[in-house]
């Protein structure tokens, strides 16, 4: 048997702010973490529909993104699949109606991959900044758990490093 595909897929804007959670998340995962072959961390900025190739070849896809439930900023929301239309309000920005239009033209490719999205409240997500707001920035390793879960759920594996990588950013 061979082992499920998993997708961790980081979606937003880093230009606006907590609308670049999701992104912020897969860059500490990639930093922190070394998963195997099976489970896949991807930086989808705002492309949409040009996700559809790496989700059509996913099993299991754990989104990460900003959701605006109306709680508190920096509040944790875990969103499965059915809940998505219901429960992702429409917030003006280009990932979000596609995430849902892109699992649906998955699906009549012939491979629509299970999902949920691992949401948090922003706090300000349409002033121009590279930074994270201070309740989501605390959000941060409650955020990395939940999608670590959602990957063991999964079944698949992590293992932390033993030194953060070195990476150069532009900022």
């Amino acid at each position: 048997m061979t082992a499920k595909r998993i997708l961790v897929l980081g979606v937003g804007n880093i230009l606006l702010g907590d609308e670049g959670t999701g992104v912020r998340v897969i860059e500490k995962l990639e930093d922190e973490y070394q998963f195997p072959e099976n489970v896949v961390l991807y930086d989808g900025g705002t492309v949409g529909l040009r996700l559809l190739d790496p989700i059509s070849e996913a099993d299991f896809v754990v989104v990460i993104d900003i959701v605006r439930g109306g709680s508190a900023p920096g509040t944790i929301y875990r969103i499965p699949e059915e809940d998505l239309p219901k429960k992702i309000p429409y917030k003006s920005s280009l990932h979000e109606l596609n995430l849902v239009e892109t699992l649906i033209y998955s699906e009549e490719l012939g491979n629509k991959p299970d999902a949920v999205v691992i949401g948090v409240e922003p706090g300000d997500w349409t002033s121009w900044s590279t930074e994270l707001t201070e309740p989501v920035r605390s959000s941060m390793e409650g955020i990395v758990s939940a999608v670590l879960e959602e990957v063991k759920r999964a079944g698949g594996s992590w293992r932390k490093r033993q030194r953060p990588l070195q990476t150069w950013r532009v900022v």
